[in-house]
């Protein structure tokens, strides 16, 4: 898959609240990942910042609240076939020309805020840069209290096995799925899982256009897009229709009597191809009732 999608297909995923906080909750191991305020997380807009700091397509900042204090989260999302030995100096340049960015933007600033770098990376080699810049330096330990000493917290796709990600059932575990273990009939399952227990909506709807990009640029069968969309659309349209369903049967209880009201909901039902034992359930009529309807 060409860079560039996933360049503006990630940053675009990510830029949604619920599927950051589902990276960062399910996928960074640290404690205080439980004490940090998403309710009130922002993009940061870094149309504003100077010469120092080269804005890319594949990276992304965030601004949250731990324990009443500013923590930012550097992103930098690594879609090259390749593994990027330097991977730490890279980053460690980045956080650097922020910091002289925030400085430059805040004259008056005497301390800077924390920054969490991340490195995420899709591609199928196993990633074995050194995560920490020390490594990198011949010697530094000699240095000692002198020494640089920078690490980044690696997020590899490729080192979460099928299995382990059926069992979280998010957003983000479903992307990393299609990523390295792809699927067709095990991501259908999961966008039903979605549809069914995400309260974020317009992320999952941004996760299923994930898909359709990568079906229009030929990355994957359109085929199995359209069948991915199908399954989830048809699940919509139940879904509502159900919704429909019990709202009508609510105004018939007093004009028909609760009886007609469900067995009217049945005809409707019926019509639309449902199976008899979902629709005994939703109206509580028996399947020899719903048979007589047939």
């Amino acid at each position: 898959m060409t860079n560039n999608i996933h360049d503006s297909g990630y940053k675009k995923l990510f830029s949604n609240k619920t599927i950051f906080r589902q990276l960062i909750e399910t996928f960074v191991t640290e404690n205080w990942v439980k004490e940090l305020d998403f309710d009130n997380c922002e993009t940061i807009d870094k149309s504003f910042i100077s010469a120092h700091y080269k804005e890319t397509e594949s990276d992304l900042i965030y601004k949250l609240k731990l324990k009443n204090r500013d923590v930012y989260f550097y992103i930098l999302m690594e879609f090259q076939s390749g593994v990027d030995y330097f991977m730490a100096l890279r980053l460690l340049n980045y956080i650097t020309n922020f910091y002289m960015d925030y400085v430059f933007s805040n004259k008056n600033v005497k301390i800077l805020p924390p920054i969490f770098p991340i490195m995420l990376y899709n591609g199928d080699r196993k990633w074995d840069a050194p995560v920490n810049i020390a490594d990198l330096i011949e010697g530094n330990a000699l240095l000692g209290k002198y020494a640089i000493n920078f690490e980044y917290f690696k997020i590899s796709e490729n080192e979460y096995g099928k299995e382990a990600l059926l069992k979280i059932r998010n957003i983000v575990s479903t992307l990393f799925l299609a990523e390295s273990h792809y699927d067709v009939d095990a991501l259908k399952e999961e966008l039903l899982s979605l549809f069914e227990n995400e309260e974020d909506k317009q992320a999952v709807s941004l996760f299923l256009n994930w898909f359709k990009q990568l079906s229009a640029h030929g990355k994957i069968d359109p085929d199995d897009y359209k069948y991915l969309e199908n399954a989830y659309k048809s699940k919509e349209e139940v879904t509502n229709m159900l919704i429909t369903a019990l709202e009508r049967e609510k105004k018939k209880t007093f004009k028909k009597g609760k009886l007609e009201g469900k067995l009217e909901d049945a005809r409707i039902m019926l019509s639309k191809g449902m199976e008899k034992s979902l629709i005994s359930e939703i109206t509580g009529l028996s399947i020899e009732e719903i048979d007589k309807l047939k």
